[in-house]
């Protein structure tokens, strides 16, 4: 069986710490926290590593420009 990935690894081990630490207390919108903790850090790195050329760190997440500024715009990046 292959290794996991190293980002799934981190994901899993934080998340299950995550559950275990609400003792019992129902989660909610797990969804949303975890696209909003992983997504703007994420934003951040590409767009320095593309030196802010939003079309060009668009191509590299694999996004749509439009959808990327507005990401930006959702993350307060711009």
């Amino acid at each position: 069986m292959p290794n996991k990935h190293p980002v799934t690894e981190s994901i899993e081990v934080n998340l299950q710490r995550y559950l275990e630490d609400l003792k019992g207390t129902p989660p909610s919108d797990i969804y949303q926290m975890v696209i909003g903790v992983v997504e703007k850090p994420m934003l951040e790195l590409v767009m320095r590593h593309a030196n802010q050329n939003q079309s060009l760190a668009a191509q590299y997440l694999g996004l749509n420009r439009n959808t990327l500024r507005k990401k930006l715009i959702e993350h307060q990046l711009l």
